[in-house]
């Protein structure tokens, strides 16, 4: 099993009331691990010491795309909260023409070489419209703009999210992922209705297939297992609580509880 870990940005209306107590909560639940996206106004380093003190560590972080702009900041953040690990995602704008998805190949490219230079590694972070329609005669027979970006950017890691990848019930997520799995260290679980717009549910409560989602991962290869809930229709902290509890409880993670 590997170690669960929690986005942030799952708890970020706690996290703006109150940063150090919503990471005591997330640490308290069992979490062995957190994604920060954003740290409410604190040093880095000031987390990272909270973090260690918890028990917990920062697996990843999330945060503004690589460029020279700020890699240097991107870079001297994730070093303070103790990973190496840092992503970032597009719009979907970036893969409506044949034109963008070229420039969004070149950016990510840079994005990749950047962090590299740096000492660091980068990550994407997809969302639906990677997976929302095939590339036909504007890329290969049948790829998806995912999968494109994969090819086309071999520096670059895949931080999955399995519940976007699915474009609501139209994608074989297992198959994506045992697909992909080389390059896939980081897998966001999440669950849902699969239904566009609604709200997710707490993992193993929607309509995923979770375990088989996450057997199809390389246990060689993947790292960490990281929930990340956007909106609940219940209350997110217990939904929190009750994906760690699914999780563990299935054998698909290994908590701090």
């Amino acid at each position: 099993m590997k170690p669960i870990a929690l986005q942030l940005y799952s708890l970020r209306e706690e996290a703006e009331k109150d940063f150090v107590g919503m990471l005591k909560t997330v640490a308290e639940i069992g979490y062995v691990g957190v994604e920060p996206a954003g740290l409410c106004g604190m040093k880095p380093e000031e987390v990272r010491k909270v973090i260690d003190d918890l028990g917990m560590v920062c697996c990843s972080t999330h945060g503004p795309f690589p460029t020279l702009e700020t890699i240097n900041q991107r870079a001297d953040e994730a070093a303070a909260l103790g990973t190496e690990m840092i992503i970032s995602g597009l719009g979907p704008k970036d893969f409506a023409t044949s034109e963008a998805r070229r420039i969004s190949v070149d950016r990510l490219t840079e994005a990749a070489s950047l962090a590299a230079d740096a000492g660091m590694k980068f990550g994407y972070h997809n969302h639906w419209w990677e997976f929302e329609q095939a590339l036909g005669s504007q890329g290969a027979d049948g790829e998806l703009p995912y999968e494109m970006i994969l090819r086309e950017v071999p520096g670059m890691f895949s931080e999955l999210d399995m519940y976007w990848a699915a474009d609501f019930g139209t994608v074989d997520v297992p198959a994506i992922i045992a697909k992909y799995a080389s390059v896939i260290p980081l897998l966001h679980v999440k669950d849902g209705p699969l239904v566009r717009d609604a709200p997710h549910t707490a993992v193993g409560a929607g309509k995923m297939d979770i375990p088989a989602a996450v057997a199809a991962a390389d246990a060689d290869v993947l790292e960490w297992v990281i929930v990340e809930l956007d909106q609940c229709a219940t209350d997110m902290t217990a939904a929190v609580r009750e994906s760690l509890k699914y999780l563990t409880g299935e054998g698909l993670a290994l908590g701090n509880r």
